[in-house]
């Protein structure tokens, strides 16, 4: 897909991966870019570097993707583009809160739902549209340390995976951006966390894949390019790429 022309919808737009995206659209020539975010102030500082507009939106509430949908498309048009892409990260493993467990599978997972559930139908309708779901590696892989996030991202690529599949004789293109680790607020305090194994990445960078990825119109979106060789690994023997991640957990539980 071309994304000069586009109408785009952003979600974590105010900041890191979301907010490159939208500059990067930008520079792409998009019609326009809808910048939202639960930083409402970010969404809008966001929206005015790229003459685009903002919404403040929690994704962890259907009704607030609902509102984003409905509005944008009454109000600018059809969405040629959905990026889900807000996410949020928690530590520890099957002791974590219900609570928590709850709050991140709702951003993480029940987002990207809500948004296919709400803008496809539209764009079926119209025989096209292009979903971006932001996962991340640790869909592909897994997480040291972090059970939740590791768990959501895996949901969230095979959603994807079943939106790619289900609707691709609809018109709908999907991909689904799986990234290490990328300079965000999500890695500020860990900047030598195990995801930063193989560099840390500038969201700029990231930015540019996706464009190069929704160009080409292909499924994954893999900045990192190791990512590849460690999703072979572990088809080509399970066994033994669970014994490197267990030496890599011992690693970094120091």
């Amino acid at each position: 897909m071309e994304i000069r022309g586009k109408t785009i919808v952003i979600t974590g737009a105010a900041s890191g991966i979301g907010r490159e995206l939208a500059l990067r659209f930008h520079s792409e020539g998009a019609k326009l870019i809808v910048c939202s975010d639960l930083n409402g102030d970010g969404a809008a500082e966001t929206a005015k570097a790229v003459n685009g507009v903002a919404f403040t939106t929690n994704v962890g509430k259907e009704e607030d993707i609902k509102h984003l949908i409905d509005s944008v498309e009454r109000e600018h048009g059809p969405i040629d583009l959905f990026c889900s892409n807000a996410g949020i990260g928690a530590g520890g493993g099957a002791e974590v809160s219900n609570d928590k467990w709850q709050t991140i599978w709702d951003v993480n997972v029940m987002a990207h739902v809500w948004a296919a559930r709400h803008v496809i139908p539209r764009m079926i309708a119209r025989g096209e549209g292009y979903i971006l779901n932001t996962a991340s590696a640790a869909g592909l892989l897994s997480q040291i340390g972090s059970a939740p996030y590791a768990v959501t991202k895996h949901a969230a690529v095979g959603l994807a995976e079943w939106l790619a599949l289900t609707h691709g004789d609809d018109g709908i293109k999907v991909s689904v951006l799986c990234p290490q680790a990328v300079r965000t607020a999500m890695t500020a305090g860990n900047p030598d966390g195990v995801a930063s194994i193989n560099g840390m990445m500038e969201p700029s960078e990231v930015a540019e894949a996706c464009v190069r990825t929704i160009e080409a119109e292909t499924f994954l979106v893999l900045p990192h390019p190791e990512v590849l060789k460690y999703m072979r690994n572990k088809a080509n023997d399970y066994d033994r790429w669970i014994s490197g991640m267990q030496k890599l957990n011992r690693a970094y539980k120091g």
